[in-house]
């Protein structure tokens, strides 16, 4: 209880200063838990064992990622085109694959992981972070000019959460052993997972936004607590979209889309927002203390060669596709360049860690490297990004 209080008044403290200092909250969360983590195994208390306890770390996770990616599409005000969501498109079609399949190759030759273990990790470290890259997205719903970089950002969190699921279980099924598994992953995880997604959520966001609007008008909603019906909502529609067997995230992530062009100027989208950010942020501090008090000396050894994949990811790969998918794009040089490096990694990555690792179709050894490497990419994604996020954004006036 003491820790807790503390790492609350601390947290407190550094989301008040965060705007005008050169870091990120989540740095502060990620050196408390390592603080926690000494102190408790000093004190003989082992809170948290990453493979004994991966279903709780999957779904707090799971928890966070939801929140924050209802919250991710109501903050996007562009209309729905090709055109205008093109720096969406390549992210998602051509970054997305071509890092799950640079990471694996490096998990399968370098690390020693077997083919569908690589998988798995390259599809574990693909998306990029809807809670922990706030520092670099658009802001509040009616308040953003959504400039290039920043939108590209945020619409490519609030996607490719859900449009890594497929590969996932993909490095699963081939990790599985077994035939006759194509065309099921191609049927049911690729294209109804994906399209029964973003239809339920978009049916969802609407209907969640009327039923606002309706209760408002009616004075049966207390405007104070619009956030708090978006919350209910959101993982209302979440779970009506994973009990029909597709993926709540794109669900999560529509639905804020849809809820924002239900009524576009309507009043309540403000405390909307403000109430799932509040959520969002709390969120974010317990999963960033919880994961980083389960960090040990031994554990980041585990991660052997993992140690090389963080700065391989965060320096080369990601940059690199980054760049050849805008190669004809009419995006600035520094704009690109931006939009390369910043691609955090976190919170979503250990949701999918855990799903990989109650799968049980790979091994203890393989699932404890796995795991240990995303603890280290999204250790150093959190400082090195968290670091950089406001002088970068200062520097191309974002």
């Amino acid at each position: 209880m003491v820790g807790a209080g503390a790492a609350l008044l601390v947290a407190v403290i550094a989301l008040s200063r965060e705007g005008d200092r050169a870091y990120s909250s989540a740095i502060v969360y990620l050196v408390m838990g390592a603080v926690f983590s000494i102190g408790l195994r000093a004190a003989g208390v082992d809170l948290i064992e990453p493979l004994r306890d991966a279903a709780l770390i999957e779904h707090a996770a799971e928890f966070a990622v939801i929140v924050a990616l209802f919250s991710a599409g109501l903050r996007l005000d562009r209309p729905l085109s090709w055109s205008g969501w093109g720096s969406t498109v390549r992210l998602i079609a051509i970054v997305m694959p071509l890092t799950i399949a640079a990471v694996a190759g490096f998990a399968h030759l370098a690390m020693g992981l077997s083919l569908g273990a690589a998988i798995v990790l390259g599809a574990v470290l693909a998306p990029t972070d809807p809670v922990l890259a706030s520092e670099v997205q658009v802001g509040p719903p009616g308040e953003s000019q959504e400039d290039e970089p920043r939108f590209a950002l945020t619409s490519e969190a609030g996607l490719n959460d859900g449009f890594a699921f497929p590969f996932v279980f993909l490095g699963l099924f081939v990790a599985g052993g077994g035939g006759g598994w194509v065309g099921e992953w191609l049927l049911a995880d690729v294209l109804y997972g994906v399209v029964v997604g973003l239809g339920l959520g978009a049916i969802g966001g609407w209907g969640l936004g009327a039923a606002t609007a309706w209760l408002r008008s009616n004075e049966w909603l207390l405007a104070e607590y619009d956030g708090w019906l978006a919350i209910a909502g959101v993982l209302a529609v979440y779970g009506v979209t994973e009990i029909a067997g597709a993926y709540g995230f794109l669900a999560a992530f529509s639905g804020g889309l849809a809820f924002r062009r239900r009524e576009k100027e309507h009043e309540y989208h403000r405390p909307v927002h403000e109430g799932a950010s509040i959520v969002e942020k709390v969120t974010e501090l317990a999963l960033v203390l919880m994961i980083g008090s389960t960090v040990t000396i031994a554990g980041l050894g585990d991660a052997g060669t993992g140690w090389l994949l963080a700065p391989l990811l965060l320096l080369a790969i990601r940059p690199a596709v980054t760049m050849l998918a805008f190669a004809r794009s009419q995006t600035p040089r520094l704009e690109r360049l931006f939009i390369g490096w910043f691609g955090v990694r976190g919170i979503g990555s250990f949701y999918y860690a855990g799903v990989a690792m109650g799968a049980g179709v790979i091994s203890e050894h393989e699932l404890t490297s796995i795991y240990w490497t995303v603890v280290v990419c999204a250790g150093i994604s959190i400082l090195a990004h968290g670091l950089t996020a406001t002088p970068l954004s200062r520097r191309l006036g974002l």
